[in-house]
């Protein structure tokens, strides 16, 4: 078995789309697909990648429109695959081949759309990717202050791969963030907008997050971040509330189809923000939770960080 994930923000409540494909190398499933829609012309090129990878994946096509238009051979070896696709492919960006996986970083003049053919010999590095929607929120015991990690998966633009890396709240976890962004005396200018936000939606009562990320679903989109969010916790608070608006305000955007969980170690939203680009994703985890989940965190920090997941 291979696997095939298209990061794309078109595809769902975590912005990619994931298909398990039969062969047993990447190589055998590109000459599958010569042999079905290049040597035989038995199927349309585009109605074969559909029905293979669950929809349209942008310039894709183009490898087998070549093939057919040039009388190009299968390869036989991922050296060949490679040398095929760099010559053949269409793609903005990136492509780098091996025997076990093709990576290609392309946009479609929107977004960044990468997408990834491999096999099951690094499967850690990919757990992250391979998920589904909510993430296991169980922890294991560590000693000491730990920390909390802020992944957001949120862009503003086309630039809109790994636009904010992870962000790292020293000598606390999770259960003690809500307090801990109350209080806080960090240099608010070095935190990313969303977590200013987050500090301003968290009350004064609030013992976790919960509550403010149900509140961040009913946040309006600001350009930058408002000089109010960065004033005393209860300025910030007061503006915030302020700011709300009904589900029904809301151009192309739908609060009800937003997901969030809560939970001791690990907070999840991903947020409906527009029909036409959907959902952008925040996870903050603590390391009790990286401790019980090491490959998927570990993954998950690197989806942030770099396109490249073998990178």
């Amino acid at each position: 078995m291979i696997f095939f994930v298209y990061r794309a923000h078109y595809e769902g409540p975590l912005s990619k789309r994931v298909r398990r494909l039969p062969d047993a190398t990447v190589l055998s499933w590109f000459r599958r697909g010569w042999a079905e829609v290049v040597t035989g012309q038995t199927q349309d090129v585009g109605t074969w990648l559909g029905a293979e990878l669950g929809g349209d994946v942008y310039g894709l096509h183009t490898i087998f429109d070549r093939a057919r238009e040039h009388g190009l051979a299968a390869p036989e070896s991922w050296q060949e695959l490679r040398d095929l696709l760099q010559e053949h492919l269409y793609f903005e960006g990136e492509l780098r081949v091996d025997a076990h996986s093709v990576r290609v970083l392309t946009d479609d003049d929107e977004v960044m759309l990468p997408y990834f053919f491999f096999d099951d010999t690094r499967t850690g590095e990919v757990a992250y990717l391979l998920h589904d929607w909510p993430l296991p929120s169980d922890a294991a015991e560590v000693p000491g202050a730990g920390a909390t990690h802020a992944v957001l998966l949120t862009f503003y633009d086309g630039d809109s791969i790994c636009q904010e890396p992870p962000f790292t709240f020293p000598d606390v976890r999770l259960p003690g963030l809500a307090a801990h962004l109350r209080t806080t005396t960090d240099d608010l200018k070095r935190w990313p907008v969303e977590l200013l936000e987050l500090r301003a939606l968290v009350a004064p009562e609030d013992d976790d997050l919960g509550p403010a990320l149900e509140r961040r679903n009913l946040w309006p989109s600001f350009d930058g971040g408002p000089a109010e969010l960065y004033g005393e916790h209860d300025e910030a608070h007061r503006f915030a509330l302020a700011q709300l608006v009904g589900p029904g305000v809301f151009s192309g955007r739908d609060p009800g189809r937003t997901l969030m969980r809560s939970d001791e170690h690990l907070a999840q939203l991903s947020i409906h923000l527009s029909g036409f680009f959907g959902h952008q994703q925040w996870f903050l985890f603590d390391d009790m939770w990286i401790a019980r989940h090491e490959d998927l965190a570990r993954s998950l920090l690197r989806y942030a960080t770099v396109w490249d997941p073998f990178e």
